[in-house]
């Protein structure tokens, strides 16, 4: 029987980690039906000289209401990847009261930069209040790719108290109903639990997000309706109120698997080595704890309107939310920038700012300041990097753009990470930061740069920890290997040539939005969804974008 679709003369390599094998692969109603040689489908894809793989999955993704305008769920739908994991840092959009969208708006728009205008008008809010009605929604309107959500702490922790989430620690009656949310959003669908202890997560008006403000006590409750079930993984931030070692005490007690955000390289502090001998030791001990890696090197691109890598000190936390004229005001003012240049410095505790790790990305005055680092610059003017940032700022009206290197510019502690036991690819952050970065096309840039140009791991391993390794973990038994019954996620590329290509910045979102994309991949030549071709030749398919075939995974 002729099937529906045959990808024929790739090889095949599985997500298994076994070697590949040249084989033709039959789809039949949105499966893999048959995977042999002279195999025969009402339409043919040729995967001559390419390999063909399941899907690439998408851990650590932020789609949660992207998925409403952008369907697609681009830039990540061109770069191979077939299922998304939303709703990490325990930023879900969801349960929301209708009078607590404001207030989730503005949390969002802080910590993970979403335009609250483009939030106001790209989601519907008034269809859904619970987790499972969230869900509902996302299903009504369908997407491209499978859609995954966890339920997020932080949301849950607003659903229950309100704007007090942000000022005191839970009474037990309002832990125990925030159990009750937790409890229900996992009989819904939800893929788990996420929360953040982040220093660096700070929300509405500068506050430490909610998360932040709960202690160890009310997180355990919150997992409790996670323990030693058939399903679910909790995804934490660790820091503040959580250390490593509680990570692990907490995973012995819930007995579901543990990931964390994110493990990442410092140049010349090797601090990663530590870390994954801790975590080694306690596999070995039985303890399912995932550290998050990744292979970009984490490079924001901020103006002075929302300085993200610089929000986590007190002078500039305390703008947040400010308008255009009062934070004009504050960077013009000589006691303001005294104060804030201390503080820099490491004044009062604070994480000194590492200027050589700045530069300038773009600025509208002054054009040839363009790739320029900021120390140099202050060198030349004999003032301070601060002083450079906020006087080219305020002559571009606070729209200049810098490069922020945060971390993970260690080269070889990446290269040393990334093919490991024990870790999941993930910190995408797909659909967040979006106007200051884009790691979507963290797939491309894996099997181009790192495993074709460095040569960190074999194909096979690659392929097998962006699908069959991340697939295990979620328990997405229906996906992440080329078999026959599984449902036919698959990506056909050409292993010499792919790579992520550009970044660009478009204004293509609700209220007129923008963001970093990377809409133009090389090398990724089809990509199947449930068997709908989305991608054919090298190009999006606008056919089968728009039949939106991936599914709500509720897990």
């Amino acid at each position: 029987m002729s099937a529906d679709v045959v990808i024929r003369g790739g090889t095949v390599i599985d997500g298994t980690g076994s070697p590949g094998q040249v084989a033709d692969v039959a789809v039949t109603d949105g499966r893999i039906s048959e995977i042999g040689t002279g195999l025969s489908g009402s339409r043919v894809l040729d995967a001559t000289g390419q390999v063909v793989t399941p899907g690439f999955i998408d851990i650590h993704t932020h789609y949660d209401a992207q998925v409403f305008w952008d369907p697609s769920l681009t830039p990540s739908s061109f770069h191979g990847v077939t299922t998304v994991v939303a709703g990490n840092c325990g930023f879900s959009i969801a349960p929301v009261q209708p009078d607590g969208v404001a207030l989730l708006g503005r949390t969002l728009q802080h910590v993970e930069d979403m335009s609250f205008d483009t939030l106001s008008v790209g989601v519907p809010w008034d269809e859904f209040q619970t987790f499972p009605q969230y869900l509902d929604a996302v299903a009504r309107r369908g997407t491209a790719l499978n859609f995954s959500c966890y339920v997020g702490h932080t949301a849950v922790r607003m659903y229950v108290m309100g704007d007090d989430a942000y000022e005191r620690a839970a009474t037990a009656d309002e832990i125990a109903r925030m159990q009750s949310v937790v409890a229900e959003a996992m009989a819904g669908g939800a893929i788990g639990f996420a929360s953040s202890a982040s220093p660096t997560h700070s929300g509405d008006s500068g506050r430490p997000v909610p998360s932040r403000v709960a202690d160890l006590q009310e997180l355990r409750a919150l997992l409790q309706p996670l323990r030693h079930g058939t399903r679910g993984v909790v995804a934490l931030l660790p820091g503040g109120v959580i250390s490593h070692e509680e990570v692990f005490d907490l995973q012995r007690e819930i007995g579901r698997p543990f990931t964390w955000t994110a493990l990442l390289t410092v140049r010349d502090y090797p601090y990663h080595e530590k870390v994954m001998a801790d975590h080694d030791a306690a596999w070995a001990e039985g303890i399912e704890v995932w550290p998050q890696v990744s292979c970009r090197p984490l490079v924001f691109q901020m103006n002075l309107l929302e300085p993200f890598t610089l929000n986590m000190r007190s002078m500039f936390a305390a703008l947040m939310g400010k308008s255009r004229e009062e934070r004009l005001a504050a960077y013009r003012d000589p006691s303001w920038r005294e104060k804030a240049l201390a503080e820099a410095a490491g004044a009062g505790g604070a994480i000194p700012v590492n200027w050589a790790n700045i530069s300038v990305a773009s600025s509208g005055t002054h054009p040839e300041l363009a790739d320029r680092p900021v120390v140099a610059l202050a060198e030349e003017r004999g003032c301070s990097p601060l002083d450079v940032v906020l006087d080219i700022s305020l002559d571009d009206d606070l729209e200049t753009r810098f490069w922020s290197v945060l971390a993970n510019n260690d080269d070889e502690g990446i290269a040393w990470l990334l093919p490991r036991d024990n870790v999941l690819l993930g910190l995408a952050d797909s659909g967040a930061h979006v106007s200051q970065l884009c790691d979507a096309c963290f797939s491309t840039d894996l099997l181009g740069n790192w495993v074709r140009g460095r040569g960190v791991m074999p194909l096979e391993r690659a392929i097998h920890k962006l699908t069959g390794e991340p697939a295990q973990v979620y328990g997405l038994a229906d996906r992440g290997t080329v078999t026959v019954g599984k449902a036919a996620d698959l990506c056909v590329f050409d292993p010499e040539t792919i790579a992520p290509g550009p970044l660009r910045r478009v204004y293509d979102f609700p209220a007129n939005g923008e963001r970093l994309t990377a809409d133009a991949p090389i090398g990724v030549t089809h990509t199947l969804v449930n068997g709908v071709p989305i991608r054919v030749d090298g190009a999006s398919s606008d056919e089968g974008l728009a039949a939106r075939p991936g599914e709500v995974l509720r897990r």
